[in-house]
């Protein structure tokens, strides 16, 4: 049972969870991005005498995915499908008001990539949407239709760090003048003839900063990420640990800022813990995943 769940994800930094959690007979534990379960998993098969995980997940495809490869654990698996935003209240909802450890892998899942109806990548053509929970009004081609050029190239370049930002938001503009971006193919072809050929980057397609922008815009990843370490120290448990896993520079700095300013935290990680030479053969998506853990102080 679960297979699925198993077949198109692979959890990054899955043995670097388990040690620095260090999850104890007993213990309740929340995984705030439950994706397809792997980290979830993990913990549960490691230590058997776990009490309960709960998995938050705003995605229900990923939901059900998950929730079917989880099966087997019974009652020591709790999914919440909602946002981890929203940790504390759906916490107090279901009547858990500690938890021993909470653990949390940002940025896009395996399934929105390889679901290329969901607009999240330009490898296959669909509408421009990038939810992660398609009950959100708010779609990446609402962004493009309605924003200005100046808040569009903002986007681009705070959420994407796309140094071609003004230019690109120029050429989607004078775009959606001449007919309506819809698709991912129609906006990754803007940004394709927006950036000079001689600053196409080698490694990534050119229009990769610009989705990863939208995409963070739809869904308030910033806000949220910012919320759910500004309100963890609420429930997690004295000497309780939070393990947060990033994918890219600009999240990564939020973590570590967020950590540093709040006075419920001791970092125990003084460098991002990153994946091993092993992980990133295996797993090559584990290249660019850091992560950093902090102690809920007395």
């Amino acid at each position: 049972m679960g297979n699925r769940g198993r077949e198109i994800h692979v959890p990054v930094l899955t043995q670097e969870v388990l040690y620095w959690m260090s999850p104890v007979p007993g213990g309740v534990y929340v995984d705030a991005t439950l994706g397809l379960g792997g980290h979830t998993e993990a913990l549960l098969t490691f230590e058997p005498g776990i009490a309960k995980v709960i998995g938050f997940e705003w995605d229900g495809d990923a939901a059900e995915l998950a929730a079917e490869r989880l099966a087997s654990f019974g009652s020591q698996f709790v999914l919440v499908q909602a946002s981890y935003a929203h940790l504390q209240e759906e916490l107090d909802r279901i009547g858990v008001d500690r938890i021993n450890g909470l653990v949390a892998d940002l940025g896009v899942s395996s399934l929105h990539l390889d679901r290329s109806e969901r607009g999240f990548t330009f490898k296959a053509d669909a509408p421009l949407d990038m939810r992660m929970n398609k009950d959100i009004t708010l779609t990446a081609a609402k962004l493009i239709a309605e924003l200005s050029e100046a808040e569009l190239a903002d986007i681009f370049y705070h959420y994407g760090e796309e140094r071609q930002a003004r230019r690109i938001a120029r050429f989607v503009v004078e775009a959606r003048e001449r007919e309506p971006i819809y698709t991912t193919a129609q906006l990754a072809d803007v940004i394709s003839r927006a950036v000079p050929f001689k600053y196409h980057p080698k490694k990534i397609h050119v229009a990769t900063k610009v989705f990863q922008a939208l995409r963070i815009a739809v869904n308030r990843e910033f806000e949220n990420i910012t919320k759910l370490i500004s309100t963890a120290p609420q429930v997690l448990a004295e000497d309780a640990r939070i393990c947060m896993i990033s994918f890219h520079s600009i999240e990564d700095r939020i973590v570590k800022q967020a950590f540093a300013k709040s006075d419920a935290y001791q970092v125990i990680t003084k460098k991002p813990v990153q994946a091993s030479q092993e992980e990133i053969t295996s797993n090559p998506r584990a290249r660019s995943a850091k992560m950093r853990v902090a102690t809920r102080c007395h």
